[in-house]
């Protein structure tokens, strides 16, 4: 179920948050998609959502002044929060001293091997913690890297359990999106996990406010992908190359996309048992491995 925050702003982490920056003599930067949390609200339903106990190990992105980081420290048998702005990670280490199962990492999360970074962080998981390739991604994402932060877990050799993260609305919409409205955004996420949006987030529940609201997304990972694909890469060319006409129907894309006379796209389609006429946003997730597993037998075929 969905809901609503209340289009207000929550005046103590406000203060805090003015504070913080005012004692470090810093400014939000815009570059970096930096738009701090103030609605302890909003908090409250990311770590209700994220379902901690004292056995989780929590990878954070985009920690900014530490509000959210806290909070799962509090919870989390251990938190790795990783910090591109060096400021900030000079900030952190002073306001999260105090916590001894947190971990901060200045470096560009996509420049990080989840795998890599469990490894090198396993000696110090506190006992409680006995599966050490167990993780949850829990983060306030900047905007501007959202897709490829998602990709980059998604695709990972070790994934996640679960993601719980903030993201602009609309992309939230399009990642929960139903046939007739799918994307390849919304294709992407749900083969590897199932999405939810859990509430809408206003835009003054963040200082400096963004021009858009934002929701909170829980995407629950399958242990396999959702349907019977072997080969992701070439799955995932496939469905560029549906898409990559908008608004055109399947069999014109397709051919389009994948470069190939019409005349041999569409026997294909019909094997597949999917109209020519429809349109890529229609198909649903099983229809698409459908068509990706007689494309496949027949690109064998001719070999």
């Amino acid at each position: 179920m969905t809901g609503k925050i209340d289009d207000k702003k929550a005046t103590p982490l406000l203060t805090q948050t003015r504070r913080r920056l005012r004692q470090f003599n810093l400014r939000a930067r815009k570059g970096l998609g930096q738009h701090f949390l103030i609605d302890e609200e909003v908090l409250k339903l990311i770590i209700s959502a994220a379902e901690l106990t004292t056995t989780d190990i929590i990878m954070e992105i985009g920690p900014g002044l530490g509000m959210l980081t806290k909070e799962l420290a509090k919870q989390a048998g251990w938190v790795i929060t990783v910090e591109l702005d060096s400021k900030l990670v000079a900030i952190l280490k002073q306001t999260l001293a105090s916590f001894s199962n947190v971990a901060i990492i200045n470096k560009d999360i996509l420049e990080i091997d989840p795998a890599t970074l469990l490894r090198e962080q396993k000696a110090r998981f506190p006992a409680v913690i006995d599966s050490p390739f167990n993780y949850k991604v829990v983060a306030n994402l900047p905007y501007y890297i959202t897709s490829p932060i998602l990709r980059h877990f998604l695709e990972a050799s070790v994934k996640p359990q679960i993601m719980v993260i903030m993201v602009q609305k609309e992309v939230a919409e399009a990642i929960v999106a139903e046939p007739g409205q799918m994307s390849v955004l919304s294709i992407s996420v749900q083969f590897y996990g199932k999405p939810m949006i859990i509430s809408y987030v206003p835009a003054q529940c963040f200082y400096p406010a963004p021009e858009v609201d934002s929701a909170i997304l829980r995407v629950e990972l399958y242990s396999q992908p959702a349907v019977a694909v072997t080969d992701a890469t070439s799955f995932f060319e496939l469905v560029r190359a549906g898409f990559s006409a908008s608004r055109k129907q399947i069999g014109n894309s397709l051919a389009q996309g994948l470069r190939l006379p019409k005349g041999e796209v569409l026997p294909l389609l019909e094997k597949a048992g999917i109209v020519p006429q429809r349109r890529a946003e229609a198909l649903t997730l099983d229809e698409w491995a459908q068509l990706w597993q007689v494309f496949t037998r027949a690109g064998e075929s001719t070999c």
